[in-house]
């Protein structure tokens, strides 16, 4: 996910695949068109960190369908967002453990759930989203990093 998003070019993170609505509806959640890639690289990170509180039993970020409250614009911005919201879903996956896995996890992006279920969310939806940045790096002509034969090393900057 990370190397994905910083394979685009920052002239890029404005990319929209189709331009409008989505047939003039108006989804009961969400956005009402294409995220840009940079509304993907926000989603992502601002639902990481909704299921890392679900996980801790802390209120969760709002509106992450729409944005999320997070300030992040610029490409700079929303790249570490995106690292830190991996960092702190790692730490929440880590405290599931064989006696808890199956204690009931309430909130709402992914609950009512069990620890395990969200566990499983999590996968679902990064690949979800994966899958979609993979398609806007492609119709910009930009090969994915997992796709080359030697992946350029992440950034920590």
């Amino acid at each position: 996910m990370r190397s994905a998003a910083e394979a685009m070019p920052a002239e890029k993170w404005s990319y929209r695949p189709a331009q409008g609505l989505f047939k003039s509806e108006k989804p009961a959640f969400g956005r009402a068109e294409v995220r840009t890639f940079a509304e993907q690289v926000k989603h992502i990170a601002c639902s990481n960190f909704g299921f890392s509180a679900e996980l801790d039993g802390i209120k969760p970020p709002e509106a992450c369908d729409k944005g999320g409250p997070s300030p992040a614009k610029t490409r700079a911005e929303l790249l570490v967002y995106l690292r830190d919201s991996f960092v702190a879903l790692k730490k929440s996956l880590s405290s599931i453990t064989s006696k808890n896995m199956y204690d009931p996890i309430e909130g709402p992006y992914a609950g009512p759930n069990t620890r395990l279920g969200l566990a499983a969310v999590c996968v679902w939806h990064a690949a979800d989203h994966y899958g979609q940045m993979i398609l806007y790096l492609r119709l910009n002509g930009i090969v994915p990093p997992t796709s080359r034969p030697n992946p350029p090393p992440l950034s920590d900057k």
